[in-house]
């Protein structure tokens, strides 16, 4: 494994996974001189947005590209088609401050091209290692991390809201995660999002086996920025939450 941390953050949609994802990628591009490497792996690409970042050309457009490019009869040897697809992906690279974003694209067609997938999937693994931190913004599940990204992370972090659903769903992740062997980490917690006070992130504590690497409350600056469309770099490190995702990196080593 390189000498990069990897970071891959999963939850129930809806609960601010990428919310939690735009801060973390905010403070470890402002607070140290690392290379940041954000990949977007929700088909919405929610993290884009978030980062004010224009995707033009996403991994999977580069792949449907290439099946038809096979289709046709097009294609050329493995050499030269890994060759192109490294250009490819590094021309898919958006730059912005501080940091460079990958995004994934929506999931697969019908049919089975896993030479490509296996290609695409070992070529994004090795444009990671160039990277100091890679942090992955993924689906509610962990499979398709494995599956389009990557098999290895540093910390698998859950992030899930109060509700009853949301817990359910990383608990769930949590099963997969040991039973499976989806994906294999160094550890694992939750981050809490949209607390209302600490009663709540103690009941909570008691229905999950997870760590819990902090809580967030309901912040009015990420609603009012959400609601306005505006990135959530622009947030200031005055506000609760960046106070809160700075703490949580910190604990976990990512950030000094």
């Amino acid at each position: 494994m390189a000498d990069n941390t990897i970071l891959a953050l999963c939850g129930k949609g809806g609960v601010g996974k990428t919310s939690v994802s735009a801060l973390m990628v905010k403070l470890l591009a402002r607070k140290n001189s690392k290379k940041i490497l954000a990949i977007d792996a929700d088909p919405a690409v929610g993290l884009a947005t978030a980062l004010g970042v224009q995707v033009k050309k996403t991994v999977d457009d580069i792949r449907k590209d290439l099946i038809e490019k096979i289709k046709a009869g097009q294609s050329k040897g493995n050499k030269d088609t890994g060759k192109l697809l490294d250009y490819e992906l590094f021309d898919a690279l958006e730059e912005s401050d501080g940091f460079a974003l990958l995004a994934i694209g929506r999931p697969e067609d019908e049919g089975c091209y896993c030479r490509v997938n296996s290609l695409l999937k070992d070529i994004i693994g090795d444009l990671a290692e160039k990277f100091d931190i890679v942090l992955i913004d993924g689906e509610a599940g962990i499979e398709q991390i494995n599956r389009r990204v990557m098999k290895t992370v540093d910390h698998l972090i859950m992030v899930s809201d109060t509700s009853v659903k949301g817990i359910s769903v990383a608990n769930t992740i949590v099963h997969v995660a040991d039973e499976n062997k989806a994906v294999e980490f160094k550890s694992m917690g939750l981050v809490l999002n949209r607390v209302r006070d600490a009663c709540e992130v103690e009941d909570i504590r008691k229905r999950t086996t997870l760590e819990i690497y902090g809580s967030i409350l309901e912040d009015s600056d990420i609603r009012d920025f959400d609601f306005r469309g505006k990135s959530l770099t622009g947030i200031p490190d005055t506000s609760p939450a960046v106070s809160v995702v700075e703490k949580i990196l910190t604990r976990m080593n990512v950030l000094t």
